[in-house]
Formats: structure tokens, C-alpha cells, sequence
């Protein structure tokens, strides 16, 4: 069957980074910070922009962008994921960059937030484009990256083996294998059991502790998923193990309903197949749209970010929303959710399984010592119990959305930190 290819989406927002400065400065105002380490958490700290050559497979030579963005590195090293996607940009790094120290925080464990990105469209590159793309990237932020200083992982348009490329081409320059420069690797070079499951397995566990807190039975739970890659996929079918019906799902090409439910197994055998879910059998398309408005009990945006806006939020008939992707909801989407009472559990709390899995990978590689995947998930459930709950305490307490109490937690730890470190020199 010959394989769709589709558009990648667009990265509708104005400006991601401005945002998130903006959601941050109101948690700021609340907490009374201090005006120093208020002004550190609107910038950056490092921030890199490559341009380099690409031999393509016919004989040219393109030259790529790439990014690689520090947000804060005051907790421990960065942390963030690498995208290829055309539309990338420095802002929309700098906003991910910027989420990554608030989740890392948000779930406490000792990393601070980078992002890297490449302008590029790699369902139209070649294995072998791919492979290079990805090798002289690595050799240009190698400056920055590092096990000790900044630890990427996969994001939108990377796997497993995108970081198998960079931690050799990493290594290849040390002259000594060096697993932990990365995480999210194949577990045959150091890869953490539970990682490739691990962000959808977070938003799982997130779902199923809000039901418990809406007094929202899981059995039978109708749930719209908007992404269909690695967290959308597998959020929905760990929600099916639960007992919840999916009845709608989308990728890039568009999307699929059923409001008996979906064959989960089916659909997604089917754009294993062609590329996309569009076409199953049994499902009547739907555009990613109207996805967003359909009415159920758990809706889970793991596409890309801006989905949810103060256009349409208002058409959102879901109980609760559980944020698998980075940003999906704008501030005055959240508001206007929040006012609906939908309850929303942020982006910096629901989809941390990535990086909290990514934390025990790095662990694990820097002791040489790896654990089996029952252990990994349990310490996983672990960490996403712990934190739901004490952002929950806050919400209750202050009278605020799970977003505004969860950025409270994260901005108190962060600056807590830089207060104790102090400013150089």
C-alpha cells in the first residue's frame, strides 16, 4: 500500500515564548519574587543558531537551520528534546526551552530546561539525508550538548534513532563512547526499558488521577485524541487498557470517529500501513478541528502547540483536558476552560513521563547500572503521584487552575535555587 504523505501541521501561535514570559510573570506577581531572579526566568541563558550544509542524495548541497536554547541551568544540567519540523523557529524554541524548567521543577527532579530544533521536513528526507542532517547538527551544537551540561532526548520528528546518530557522532568526537549525552536512545546503546512509552504512560497516569478527583469513572470513558505519534498513540491505547473507549483519533492528514468507539489495534494498524488513520475501516473522517469540539469525557491534544485557542475553546465539550503535547492551550484558552469547568491538567505536569524516564536513563547510564521496566514504571507512577498532588493542594488552597498552581510550584523551586546559588560574581 503506498505510504500518504502529509502536511506536518502548523505551529500557529504568535509567539510561544511571549506566552509563556507572560503566564510566568502573573505566577511571579502572586508569589511576590524578587525582582532578580524574576528578570533571569524571562531570558535565556544560552542560545545558539547554526546554519550548515547537507549533502542530499542527489548530489546538491542545502544549508539547514538549527537551534539548540538553555532556558536556565540552575537546578542541573538542560534538558529538552530536538524537533525537525519546518516550521520551527528561535521563539518557539526558546518557549520549549523555557516549559522544560518548569516541568523538570514541576516533578523536582535535578535538570534545568534546553530545546533544539532543526527547519527541516523529514518525511521528505531520506534515511540517508536524515542520518547526515542529523550527525553535522550534532557536531554543531556539540559545543553545547554534553552529559554534564545538556542532555537532549527525541521530540516531534525524532526517534530512537536520531539519537543513536547524535551520541555516536558525540563519542566519535571524545574518542570514547559517552551514552548518557543523550536519552531516548535504543536500549542496545543505553537506553532506559519504559522510555519509548513513557510520555504517553505519564499522561495515562495523570488521566487516571484526575478521574479519581472528578469522581469520574475510567470503564467505559469516552476519550478524543488529537496527535497520533508517539505520545497520542500510546496515551490512547494505555487509556484503552483502563477501559476507556477512544473515539476519535488524528494525525497530521486529519482525523477518525466512531462514537461506539474506534478498534484502537485497527486504526493504528492502518497508518502503520498507509501513513495515516484517515481511511480505516469502520471510521468516518473528521478534520482536526472538529475533533477538538466533539463531545467526551477525556480529551488528550498531543499534537502540536496552539491548538486550543480563544476561538474555539469555547466549542471544547470535554470533561477534563489532559495536555500531551507542549503548549496546546493558549492563556486565553485556558480561562475561558477553567470559567467552562473543564478541568486541565498543564502541559508541565501531564506529559513530564518523558523527562522524568529520561532522568532515569541518564542515572542509569552514569552508573552503569540499568533497572527492569516494572522498576522504571513504578518509580514513574511514583513521581506523577506525588506531583499531581501537590499541585493539587495549590490549586484547591489559592482558588487557581492546575496551569497557574503548577507554575507556582515550579517558579518557588527555581527560585529557590538561584537565591541559594546567588549571582556570579
Amino acid at each position: 500500500m503506498e505510504v500518504t504523505s502529509c502536511p506536518v501541521g502548523d505551529l500557529a501561535v504568535a509567539n510561544p515564548f511571549q506566552m509563556v514570559v507572560q503566564q510566568i510573570d502573573t505566577v511571579c506577581d502572586r508569589l511576590h519574587l524578587d525582582e532578580p531572579w524574576r528578570v533571569r526566568l524571562r531570558h535565556c541563558e544560552r542560545e545558539l543558531i547554526v546554519h550548515f550544509p547537507v549533502r542530499m542524495d542527489d548530489g546538491t548541497v542545502k544549508i539547514f537551520t538549527g537551534y539548540r536554547v538553555q532556558h536556565n541551568d540552575t537546578r542541573g544540567p538542560g534538558k529538552g528534546g530536538i524537533r525537525y519540523h519546518p516550521d520551527v523557529n528561535l521563539d518557539e524554541t526558546r518557549a520549549l526551552a523555557f516549559w522544560m524548567t518548569l516541568k523538570a521543577a514541576v516533578v523536582n527532579i535535578p535538570f534545568g530546561g534546553a530545546k533544539g530544533a532543526v527547519a527541516c521536513n523529514p518525511k521528505l528526507l531520506s534515511l540517508g539525508e536524515l542520518e547526515r542532517l542529523t550527525r553535522r547538527y550534532a557536531a554543531e551544537i556539540s559545543v553545547l550538548i554534553g552529559p554534564e551540561s545538556d542532555i537532549p532526548a527525541p521530540d516531534v520528528g525524532t526517534n530512537p534513532q536520531v539519537m543513536a546518530w547524535i551520541m555516536d557522532t558525540y563519542s566519535m568526537h571524545k574518542g570514547w563512547s559517552v551514552p548518557g549525552v543523550v536519552t531516548g536512545k535504543p536500549v542496545e546503546i543505553g537506553g532506559s526499558l519504559g522510555r519509548a512509552e513513557a510520555t504517553g504512560r505519564g499522561c495515562m497516569f495523570s488521566a487516571r488521577l484526575a478521574a479519581r478527583h472528578l469522581n469520574m469513572d475510567l470503564e467505559g470513558a469516552s476519550v478524543v485524541v488529537q496527535g497520533c505519534g508517539n505520545v497520542g498513540s500510546v496515551g490512547a491505547r494505555l487509556l484503552v487498557k483502563e477501559g476507556c473507549r477512544v473515539v476519535a483519533i488524528s494525525d497530521s492528514c486529519g482525523g477518525v470517529y466512531n462514537e461506539k468507539g474506534l478498534d484502537l489495534a485497527k486504526v493504528l494498524a492502518h497508518k502503520r500501513e498507509s501513513g495515516s488513520v484517515v481511511g480505516a475501516r469502520d471510521t468516518e473522517t473528521i478534520s482536526n478541528k472538529d475533533l477538538l469540539a466533539l463531545k467526551c469525557d477525556i480529551l488528550l491534544p498531543a499534537a502540536l502547540e496552539g491548538q486550543i485557542t480563544k476561538e474555539n475553546a469555547d466549542q471544547v465539550r470535554a470533561e477534563m483536558v489532559i495536555e500531551g503535547a507542549n503548549g496546546p492551550t493558549t492563556s486565553e484558552a485556558d480561562s475561558i476552560l477553567y470559567d467552562k469547568g473543564v478541568f486541565l491538567v498543564p502541559d508541565v505536569l501531564a506529559n513530564t513521563g518523558g523527562v522524568i524516564v529520561s532522568y532515569f536513563e541518564w542515572v542509569q547510564d552514569t552508573q552503569a547500572f540499568f533497572w527492569e521496566e516494572e522498576e522504571v514504571n513504578r518509580k514513574l507512577k511514583k513521581i506523577v503521584k506525588r506531583s499531581f498532588e501537590e499541585v493539587l493542594k495549590i490549586s484547591e488552597e489559592e482558588k487557581v487552575n492546575m496551569r497557574t498552581a503548577a507554575h507556582m510550584v515550579a517558579v518557588q523551586r527555581v527560585a529557590a535555587a538561584m537565591a541559594a546559588r546567588g549571582i556570579y560574581p
